[in-house]
C-alpha cells in the first residue's frame, strides 16, 4: 500500500469535538498568541489541526494544533466565520508515537517548557520507551534526556545510566 500524507485527507470538525491532549509541553506567550489571532483573523486557517480520532469517545484528540484550536474558543468572531469548524488532519497513531509527533511538530517551530517536557520524558519511560528511543524519535541527546529526568527527580529515570564513583568516601580512603 502507498503512503498517503494525512494533509490530503483534511476534514472539517465541530470544535466540540475535538479534545486538547494532556502531554502538550509547548507554550505560547500572549504577544504570540495575539499574532496567531491575527493570522488566523488575516489569513484563515492555513494549517490543519493535527488529531487522532477516538472512536470509542468519539473525539480528535489533539496531537499538534493546540493554539489554533484555542483561537477558535477564546474568539468569537473566528468561531462565526468557521462556523464552529476547524480543519483536521487525522493521524493514526498509538499513545508513544503521538507523543513523539506532537515534539516533533513543537521543536520543529520553537521552545518547550522545561517543566512539562521532563514529565513527557517521565511518561514515555512509564509507557517503557528507552532513552536510546526517546532520543530518537524526540530528536534529543543523551544529556538533554539526563537534565530532563533530574528535574523529575526520579530514580527509575535513571536504570539505563551507568554511574561511576567520582570520589571515594573518607571513611574509605583512610582504609585504602
Amino acid at each position: 500500500m502507498e503512503f498517503k500524507s494525512p494533509v490530503y485527507n483534511v476534514i472539517p470538525v465541530p470544535v466540540e469535538k475535538i479534545k486538547p491532549n494532556t502531554y502538550n509541553p509547548n507554550a505560547v506567550a500572549p504577544p504570540e498568541m495575539k499574532l496567531l489571532y491575527d493570522s488566523i483573523k488575516m489569513d484563515g486557517y492555513t494549517m490543519p489541526i493535527v488529531c487522532y480520532y477516538d472512536k470509542d469517545q468519539d473525539i480528535y484528540i489533539i496531537v499538534d494544533g493546540f493554539h489554533r484550536y484555542r483561537i477558535m474558543l477564546e474568539h468569537e468572531d473566528i468561531y462565526q466565520r468557521e462556523k464552529g469548524m476547524l480543519p483536521v488532519s487525522v493521524i493514526e497513531k498509538s499513545l508513544d508515537q503521538r507523543m513523539a509527533s506532537t515534539i516533533r511538530h513543537n521543536r520543529a517551530r520553537g521552545s518547550h517548557d522545561v517543566d512539562l517536557m521532563s514529565n513527557i520524558v517521565k511518561e514515555l519511560h512509564d509507557l517503557g520507551r528507552s532513552d536510546a528511543w526517546i532520543s530518537k524519535h524526540l530528536g534529543m541527546d543523551k544529556d538533554e534526556i539526563l537534565r530532563l529526568k533530574q528535574i523529575t527527580g526520579l530514580a527509575a529515570l535513571f536504570k539505563e545510566v551507568e554511574f561511576g564513583r567520582a570520589w571515594v568516601p573518607a571513611e574509605e580512603e583512610e582504609t585504602r
